[in-house]
């Protein structure tokens, strides 16, 4: 059986590749109805649809899924990325963004983007641009040069500006891949 990740990420897959889909566990169903791909949750209803008639793939996601977290996720790891406010409906847009190579993109909340940061602060103190962290930010990645809490707010420093949100607020970031070196097994030939 598939689990909730799982079937996410199907239905992800299958909705960018224009192909219909029916999937189910016990929480989440997945199908294609009338040229439309839905997620619906059991408790919830629908809470993903993505119109496969559309050429270039959107998805709609409500904003208050308990699976909102999973689906960020999946759409993270294919591309995708929130645009704009909530709508009338409820829910958020995503469409497709390129990645810079090298890079992992996550949508999440702004604690988790300040965690991330006391990681990689110290590149910060290096001459030139810290390249470890970008934010997207009127349509483009900007490298972060300073993070600040204060009053609630995170305050996030790029080479342009300087961007206030609250903690809860939903956040586009890039971090870059750590390589790590495989060591290579020497063989011996007989």
């Amino acid at each position: 059986m598939l689990s909730d990740l799982d079937l996410i990420r199907e239905f992800v897959q299958n909705s960018i590749q224009k192909k219909e889909v029916l999937l189910s566990n016990p929480a989440l169903t997945a199908q294609t109805v009338y040229k439309t791909n839905q997620l619906t949750a059991k408790s919830e209803g629908v809470i993903a649809t993505a119109q496969l008639s559309n050429t270039l793939s959107e998805f709609l996601i409500s904003s208050k899924s308990t699976q909102w977290e999973f689906i960020n996720q999946a759409l993270a790891e294919y591309g995708y990325l929130l645009k704009g406010e909530v709508d009338n409906r409820g829910f958020y847009q995503y469409q497709y963004c390129e990645v810079p190579k090298g890079y992992e993109m996550h949508c999440t909340k702004c604690v988790l983007l300040w965690r991330a940061w006391w990681k990689y602060r110290k590149y910060t103190s290096r001459p030139g641009i810290p390249l470890e962290l970008l934010i997207r930010t009127r349509d483009s990645w900007y490298p972060i040069r300073d993070l600040i809490i204060s009053d609630g707010l995170l305050y996030i420093k790029t080479l342009g500006s300087e961007i206030a949100l609250d903690s809860e607020d939903l956040v586009t970031w890039l971090s870059k891949i750590e390589v790590t070196k495989i060591k290579e097994i020497p063989t011996t030939e007989t």
